[in-house]
């Protein structure tokens, strides 16, 4: 009976509801985001209103909600989204639909609430009267389900909008932050570890457009770890789609290092040219800054000391969406963007080759500085740039 009644989603905002005149940009790029998704799950109709985004099938289109929906759950700036019944403004319609809707949800539920919000003032009935009525239906339909006002297992919403009357039961915590597009460009510094792609998330839910640079270090490290990181940017793209990722060997800036300059410095050393690097690579890409993945004293070139000599070697404001977190928060968000257990496959990245036995963890720039006027810089960074490839990646692999 459920099957003939038609639905539609429903996608809450979250912070885009509280912009003031600059608001429909942000509108616009969360629709963009969203309509680019429907595409290939059928033909839909998308509209907001009243902080609230429609996606309806089209008269007689056949769809694939639950795909929808889940591909929903990936647009930044949706703070919720449920799938929602749709009947006429009527309060026959309204019992009949929840009665033939509602059951199938609530299967198993031990506890509901029922609540309404009329955001139509013009229809006759209150909304303490209709969450009663609404609530009435699902008694007499569910049983064994029971009311709870205070602590429900589920709550049931009738929504009473320009449209029409909007039942469901329950909604889904969204991605939240801000729409993709919305936060400018930067330049992800993306290794195969697990700070790093997280690091790139967390600025893309700032609504931030991500492109990446990675160092790769042949033939120290190999194709395996290669496309290890060309994974972890496709996994990124379930959020934005396409990424395009710069590849840059640093093979020969690691050898002139380990021949010319003492150990305990190679580390840093080899930060300052990856960060030179970056910045010309966001450069050429339009980005307005650099992301890394750095988390304060996890290791010994991410101490406050030594993160100030990294810094010094750019020009470009240095993202670090990590570097108060402890890294089983970082963990966490890693396992929930689905990139753990890619990021723990054990191929090498640069970072691990010729690593120091005892690096310093407060130098000073000066005697960085000293260090580093032992190799030819600029020559090293021409060398570099030029091992450059370009490779664009997408969430369909």
């Amino acid at each position: 009976m459920s099957d003939n009644i038609k639905k539609v989603i429903l996608c809450k905002y979250g912070e885009v509801a509280l912009k003031g005149a600059n608001r429909r940009t942000f509108e616009s790029a969360m629709l963009k985001d969203i309509a680019r998704r429907a595409r290939r799950y059928g033909d839909f109709d998308i509209y907001t209103a009243q902080s609230t985004v429609y996606i309806e099938p089209k008269e007689g289109a056949v769809v694939d909600l639950e795909g929808l929906k889940n591909s929903v759950s990936r647009v930044f700036g949706i703070s919720a989204y449920c799938e929602a019944a749709v009947c006429e403004k009527n309060i026959d319609a309204i019992r009949h639909t929840a009665a033939a809707y509602l059951p199938p949800l609530l299967r198993g539920v031990a506890t509901f609430r029922a609540e309404a919000k009329r955001a139509d003032k013009t229809f006759p009935i209150k909304s303490p009267e209709l969450a009663a009525e609404v609530g009435g239906v699902v008694l007499s339909s569910v049983p064994g389900i029971k009311v709870n006002l205070d602590n429900p297992d589920i709550t049931v919403r009738v929504e009473i909008r320009e449209r029409g009357a909007y039942i469901h039961a329950g909604q889904t915590r969204g991605a939240g932050g801000m729409p993709i597009g919305t936060g400018g460009r930067a330049m992800l510094l993306l290794s195969g570890g697990i700070d790093s792609p997280v690091a790139g998330f967390m600025m893309m839910r700032r609504g931030v457009t991500v492109d990446a640079v990675h160092f790769e270090s042949f033939p120290y490290t190999g194709e395996q770890a290669k496309e290890k990181v060309l994974t972890l940017a496709r996994i990124l793209c379930g959020w934005c789609n396409t990424m395009k990722v710069r590849i840059i060997s640093v093979t020969r800036i690691q050898e002139e290092l380990r021949a010319k300059c003492d150990e305990s410095y190679f580390t840093l050393l080899l930060r300052r040219f990856m960060m030179r690097l970056a910045e010309r690579a966001a450069r050429e890409a339009g980005a307005g800054a650099l992301i890394t993945g750095e988390s304060l004293g996890q290791v010994a070139s991410q101490t406050m000391d030594a993160l100030v000599v990294t810094d010094d070697a750019t020009s470009m404001p240095v993202f670090r969406p990590c570097i108060g977190m402890d890294k089983e928060d970082i963990i966490k968000i890693s396992r929930e963007i689905d990139a753990f257990e890619t990021s723990i496959l054990p191929y090498e990245d640069c970072c691990t080759i010729f690593t120091p036995q005892h690096p310093k963890t407060r130098p000073t720039l000066e005697r960085v500085l000293e260090q580093e006027a032992r190799v030819d810089v600029d020559a090293l960074l021409e060398e570099a740039w030029a091992t450059r490839q370009l490779i664009t990646v997408s969430e369909d692999f």
